[in-house]
């Protein structure tokens, strides 16, 4: 008894069973399956041109120190930020630039002063034409 059988009796095929095989059916007219390409409904996000993904400016201006978390999630969300420090105590407004610069820092991005008390905050990917920075002396923040 071939192991065939075996196996067949163990789940319950009987001789009857393989009377009919798919050979017993083979019509000499059949010709060969050839399995044609479909055209696919499929199509790639970069096919039809690359979508313009809309980019983001907030404007900021914190008044204590816990508003730079605000301002980080922004900027880790792919937002730009400017941030107007008027309206904060200068010791304040240091620290708050330190942390955003950090921030930057780790996004790949940049901070560029745009006015006395006035920064600009942009994460990896934002492109800044021209350059006010050049009118403030170092010292002055």
């Amino acid at each position: 008894m071939a192991l065939g059988e075996k196996i067949g009796r163990f789940f319950g095929m009987t001789d009857e069973d393989e009377m009919y095989h798919s050979d017993d059916f083979y019509d000499k007219n059949d010709e060969e399956f050839v399995e044609t390409p479909k055209n696919s409904k499929v199509v790639s996000m970069h096919a039809r041109g690359q979508e313009k993904v809309e980019k983001k400016i907030a404007l900021f201006e914190p008044r204590i120190y816990s508003d730079v978390k605000v301002i980080a999630t922004r900027l880790l969300n792919d937002q730009a930020a400017v941030v107007n420090f008027q309206r904060m105590d200068e010791q304040q407004a240091h620290r708050v630039v330190d942390f955003l610069t950090g921030t930057v820092f780790a996004i790949g991005g940049e901070v560029q002063r745009i006015g006395e008390q006035i920064f600009l905050c942009t994460p990896h990917g934002f492109v800044v034409e021209g350059n006010v920075a050049a009118e403030f002396s170092d010292n002055d923040f």
